[in-house]
């Protein structure tokens, strides 16, 4: 009988020690650049002394990777936050019922537009989408002021665009297709393959494309962008369609995730994620835009206040974005 109940006493405390071990992680999946984004989950490590488990998306296959893993982990989560690089993938988990309501007091000052009704998703750090062009093979008076000047004959072949069926690109386009409506967008999407469009592997690959000449303009992201000026790149930044629909403003956005093993670290983890300080650090590693007032950046950064934004709203975009993949497909194909 004594020795049963020491068998027990040890397998309670070989539990019990299990559990701790497995208690102080929080596991985070991101489609945000993992040069951006492992310097600031470390810094919630020091902070905190909460061990992060991250798992980064590749940027080929930016945020389907990630958003496909919590699809298919839906009745048994291995996550407990998804950091996206935009709204529309969190707002398919939402609808799926795969995140958790939970308001964080850190974003009360962040304006509404940014955030979900229901508290499944914050926004902060925008990033826009823009046309970077090379200096050296268009001047500025040559260079396109709107979207749909890129089917015009002069940017025959010489425009990139990162593949639509994945990342910010997607976004973009669905966002287009809520702006103009269907058939305008498609028409548009048509005369662009017309145009002899480079359909290229990813937004980096658009600035690599750019920066070495081998087309005059390409779209992209701020981060982007604002990383091939850093590293010298004679390019200039257009933020399209300012007379027009606006240029589409892009915030990050973190979510719990429902039924998560680690929901407390999550919430801790979503905290620091929204913070002010947060917010600093990314408009100086990667151009992004803070969305809480008053954050120190770095005087290149532009600002929202100065930016005429695309209106659109997220949940139909997102809803947009699921109806036309099998278009996009087709269109990517042909």
């Amino acid at each position: 009988m004594k020795k049963l109940s020491i068998i027990i006493a040890l397998f309670i405390v070989l539990i019990t020690i299990s559990c701790n071990s497995n208690s102080n992680i929080v596991v985070v999946y991101t489609s945000v650049d993992q040069i951006f984004s492992e310097p600031i989950l470390k810094g919630f490590e020091k902070e905190t002394g909460i061990t992060v488990k991250a798992v980064y998306d590749t940027e080929e296959t930016k945020s389907t990777g990630v958003l496909n893993r919590l699809i298919a982990e839906k009745d048994n989560p291995q996550c407990d936050v998804f950091w996206s690089g935009d709204p529309v993938r969190t707002i398919v988990l939402k609808n799926k019922s795969i995140t958790s309501s939970y308001q964080s007091a850190v974003a009360d000052d962040i304006a509404m537009v940014f955030k979900d009704p229901e508290h499944n998703w914050t926004g902060f750090s925008a990033r826009a989408r823009v046309l970077i062009y090379n200096k050296d093979l268009l001047e500025e008076a040559d260079v396109p002021k709107s979207i749909l000047d890129l089917i015009k004959e002069q940017y025959r072949g010489n425009v990139a665009i990162a593949n639509p069926l994945f990342g910010t690109t997607t976004f973009h386009i669905s966002a287009l297709f809520i702006a103009i409506g269907d058939e305008k967008a498609k028409q548009f999407l048509t005369d662009l393959k017309n145009n002899e469009v480079i359909i290229a592997t990813s937004n980096g690959d658009v600035k690599k494309r750019v920066v070495q000449g081998e087309v005059s303009c390409g779209l992209t992201d701020t981060d982007d962008a604002y990383e091939a000026i850093k590293e010298g790149a004679n390019i200039g930044i257009v933020f399209l369609d300012q007379q027009g629909i606006g240029s589409l403003i892009m915030p990050n956005t973190v979510n719990l995730i429902k039924n998560s093993r680690h929901s407390k670290n999550g919430k801790k983890l979503i905290d620091y994620l929204l913070s002010k300080e947060t917010e600093a650090k990314l408009a100086k590693s990667c151009a992004q835009m803070p969305l809480h007032k008053g954050v120190e950046i770095p005087k290149d950064i532009p600002s929202l206040d100065n930016i005429i934004p695309m209106k659109i709203d997220y949940e139909k975009t997102s809803q947009k974005l699921e109806k036309i993949q099998n278009y996009l497909k087709e269109w990517v194909k042909n």
